[in-house]
């Protein structure tokens, strides 16, 4: 239920600011309006705007697809709903800790959008059943495991590469923050995550 709560949520503030420039403004994520003017807000706003449908359509998809079973695997591990909001919410601002170190003298620098936080909820699916395939483009099969890494080394590649106006830095720092979430919850679960690696 909290992923549908938190989808609705983010589908309707999304959509109205897709017609309202300073409503889209207000939330957006801006590290010099956060330091310089105490907006600190933003480090969660940002996560409900989307710039456009697509934006919005493959974001959402992706929680509602894993979102689900994560919050199923949770409570299954006793683990209170509490702990699934710390989850999407700590990956939202695990990945814009980055950009406001790095960005917070830049007025002009400003990010939306859930990827960070929905990065940390697929990585934290990958964790629970590393073997479990994931669907490339919606049609290729590939390891949880194996796309994990994939993953990775591509939002380090465009990072670095750069100029295509997506933060791929925050893909990758909510992903790292995903992955290592559950073994915060539950130390021992790093051995059930070996355990299952090696049992493949």
């Amino acid at each position: 239920m909290i992923t549908y709560a938190i989808l609705i949520a983010t589908v309707v503030v999304s959509i109205a600011c897709f017609n309202n420039g300073s409503l889209f403004n207000k939330l957006s994520y801006s590290p010099y309006r956060m330091v310089h003017a105490n907006e600190w807000y933003r480090i969660i706003s940002h996560g409900f705007v989307h710039a456009d449908w697509v934006h919005l359509f493959v974001n959402m998809f992706t929680f509602l697809s894993f979102g689900q079973y994560v919050e199923k695997a949770f409570s299954y591990m006793g683990f209170s709903g509490g702990s699934f909001i710390l989850l999407y919410f700590g990956g939202m601002i695990a990945a814009s800790l980055y950009d406001l170190w790095k960005y917070r003298d830049n007025r002009y620098y400003t990010s939306i959008g859930a990827s960070g936080a929905v990065s940390a909820v697929l990585f934290t699916a990958i964790f629970l059943n590393p073997w479990d395939k994931i669907y490339l483009f919606a049609a290729i099969p590939i390891p949880g495991i194996v796309f994990g890494f994939v993953y990775l080394w591509y939002c380090q590649y465009m990072a670095k590469r750069g100029g295509d106006n997506i933060n791929h830095n925050a893909h990758f720092y909510g992903a790292v923050y995903g992955f290592v979430f559950p073994i915060l919850l539950e130390p021992g679960l790093l051995q059930v995550f070996i355990q299952q690696l090696l049992r493949h």
